[in-house]
């Protein structure tokens, strides 16, 4: 178990937790309005304008509302964003199960340059979630609900991305618009995300980095291990 300091009760606090969820609400409304009132524009355009509004907004508006915390956070949750450009990049390439609907704009491969930021919006919320639920429950309930609000996030993310269109899985056993391989590899990386930021949230720079790298390579890994038992072996024809 990856060791870490509990979080101060004076930073992440009871104003902290409101500011973030009108934030949330604020993005939201917006990112509905940027991609649905705009369908003649390019969805890479689209998708891009969201992405970089989030990760514009939320660090700003830590700053101006005293929530250092949030800043903390995205910058720890938007270089992983951006490394997972690689496991896209796997398992879009090299797999052929995950493919993405693009126009052509800013594309790194054969993914769509927004993603890099895209996987910061649920990282975000998921450790800050976390360090919420860690000030009145155990380590253990903790760790559940983060893994369970993990899997919501990403199978809700599964269930509509697809019909921007922004990405949608293919050649692979599915349920709806979920393929069943990449479940427990993103609840692993939805936990692992949470758990390495408390290990690396007073850490040298350094530190991060390689940590960092390490949550990226474990869900490539997690990735290539599931697609193997339930492709290969458990649904194999």
């Amino acid at each position: 178990m990856l060791d870490g300091q509990q979080t101060n009760p004076q930073t992440f606090n009871a104003s902290s937790l409101k500011d973030l969820v009108i934030a949330h609400l604020l993005f939201a409304a917006s990112a509905v309005a940027i991609l649905l009132g705009f369908a003649a524009t390019p969805i890479g355009i689209r998708m891009l304008a969201a992405v970089l509004l989030y990760n514009i907004m939320i660090p700003c508006l830590g700053r101006a509302r005293g929530h250092k915390e949030w800043f903390d956070i995205w910058s720890f949750v938007l270089p992983l964003s951006i490394l997972q450009l690689f496991p896209d990049l796997f398992l879009s390439a090299s797999l052929n199960v995950l493919a993405f609907s693009g126009d052509g704009f800013l594309i790194v491969g054969t993914v769509p340059a927004y993603m890099a930021g895209l996987w910061a919006i649920p990282f975000f919320f998921i450790v800050c979630a976390g360090l919420w639920l860690e000030r009145t429950k155990s380590r253990t309930i903790t760790l559940l609900l983060v893994g369970l609000l993990s899997l919501v996030i990403f199978i809700l993310a599964e269930e509509t991305m697809w019909m921007l269109p922004s990405w949608h899985a293919q050649n692979v056993t599915m349920v709806g618009h979920v393929a069943i391989y990449i479940v427990v590899p993103e609840i692993m990386l939805g936990v692992s995300t949470y758990l390495v930021y408390k290990h690396v949230m007073k850490r040298p720079l350094w530190q991060r980095i390689v940590w960092i790298y390490v949550v990226m390579a474990l869900y490539v890994g997690n990735a290539g291990l599931s697609y193997l038992l339930v492709e290969n072996l458990l649904f194999a024809a």
